[in-house]
C-alpha cells in the first residue's frame, strides 16, 4: 500500500486557506492513483503532526503545498512528522531544486517519500501560463502581452523570492510572451508599481500564492490600483496608467496542481501508472470549464 500526504500551511483567520489543498486531494483520491490520500496543515487539522499514525500504508509520499523551499519545507514539516533522519542538506538544493529525500518515521514504522515543494516544481511555469490564459480567455496569450509574477518576498528567507524569479526567467526563456517580470509585496521591485515596469499595454499579472486570502484578494488589487476598496470589486481587465492589467487568483487554485502534486510524487517513485495522465484529462477540463465561467 501506498499513501500520498499533502502538506499546508492553513490559516486559523482565512477560512479559504486550506481549500486547495482539499480541492487537489480530492482530485487525486478519485483517480485511484494511491491506497490512501490525507490532508494536513500547519494551523489546521488535521494535524503535521497526527497524519501519518492515520495511514496503513506503511509507504508514504509526502508533498508540500508550498511555494519556495525555506523554514516550514526544512524544518517545520520533517519535525512535526518525526522525520528523525532528515537533513536539509540531502536535498542539495541551491533554493529551487529541491527533489525528494527517502527517510524512515520510526515511531510509526513507515517509509516517507519527502518531497520538495510544489512551487518549485518545473511544471508550475506551465500552471502560472495556465492562470494567464484563463483570466484572458485566451488560449494563445502572450504576443503583445507583458506577464508579472507575483510573490509575496521577504528578507527572512531569501528562497521566497528565488522561487518566483525561477519562473518567471523559464517562462521569459519559452519567448511566449512580450516581457516577464517577477514582481513582489514586500521587497522591490514591487507590485505596487507593476505599470512603470512594462512597455506592453497589457498587462497579466499572476500571484504565485497557494490560496487566495488577503494578500491575493485584498492587498494586491489595492496595491496595484485597481480599486481604492476590495469590497467594492473592480473589472478584468482594469485600466491603470495607460495600461489593462489582467489579474488573476492565486495560482494554487489552479485545477492543474494537482497534476503537479502527482508530478512531485512520481519524482519519488510512486507507481502511478496511467494516472497522471487521467488526472490531467480531469484537471484540464476543469480548467477550461473554469475559464468559461
Amino acid at each position: 500500500m501506498q499513501a500520498l500526504v499533502i502538506v499546508g500551511h492553513g490559516s486559523h483567520l482565512n477560512p479559504g486557506s486550506s481549500d486547495p489543498a482539499f480541492t487537489h486531494a480530492d482530485t487525486i483520491r478519485a483517480s485511484g492513483a494511491f491506497d490512501e490520500v490525507r490532508e494536513a496543515f500547519w494551523k489546521e487539522e488535521p494535524s503535521f503532526r497526527e497524519v501519518l499514525r492515520t495511514l496503513e500504508s506503511e509507504e508514504v509520499f509526502v508533498v508540500p503545498l508550498f511555494i519556495s523551499e525555506g523554514y516550514f519545507t526544512e524544518q517545520v514539516i520533517p519535525r512535526e512528522l518525526r522525520l528523525d533522519e532528515w537533513d536539509p542538506e540531502d536535498w542539495d538544493s541551491d533554493g529551487t531544486d529541491a527533489d525528494h529525500v527517502t527517510v524512515r518515521a520510526e515511531d510509526v514504522d513507515k517509509t516517507v517519500h519527502y518531497c520538495g515543494p510544489v512551487g518549485t516544481h518545473d511544471s508550475m511555469s506551465d500552471v502560472i501560463v495556465e492562470r494567464a490564459k484563463s483570466i484572458t480567455d485566451d488560449p494563445d496569450v502572450g504576443e503583445g502581452f507583458g506577464l508579472a509574477v507575483v510573490g509575496h518576498g521577504t528578507e527572512r528567507n531569501e528562497n521566497s523570492a528565488k522561487a518566483i524569479h525561477y519562473h518567471a526567467d523559464r517562462i521569459r526563456d519559452t519567448g511566449r510572451f512580450e516581457e516577464v517580470k517577477a514582481v513582489f509585496m514586500d521587497e522591490d521591485p514591487e507590485v505596487d508599481d507593476v505599470t512603470e515596469f512594462f512597455d506592453a499595454e497589457d498587462i497579466v499579472v499572476v500571484p504565485l500564492f497557494v490560496a487566495d486570502g488577503f494578500h491575493t484578494q485584498e492587498d494586491i488589487p489595492e496595491d496595484m490600483g485597481l480599486t481604492d476598496d476590495y469590497r467594492t470589486g473592480y473589472d478584468v481587465p482594469t485600466e491603470v496608467d495607460g495600461h489593462r492589467i489582467w489579474y488573476s487568483g492565486a495560482v494554487g487554485t489552479e485545477p492543474l496542481v494537482a497534476d503537479v502534486i502527482l508530478e512531485r510524487a512520481d519524482d519519488a517513485g510512486a507507481d502511478l501508472a496511467d494516472a497522471i495522465e487521467r488526472v490531467r484529462q480531469q484537471t484540464e477540463s476543469d480548467s477550461a470549464t473554469s475559464a468559461g465561467d
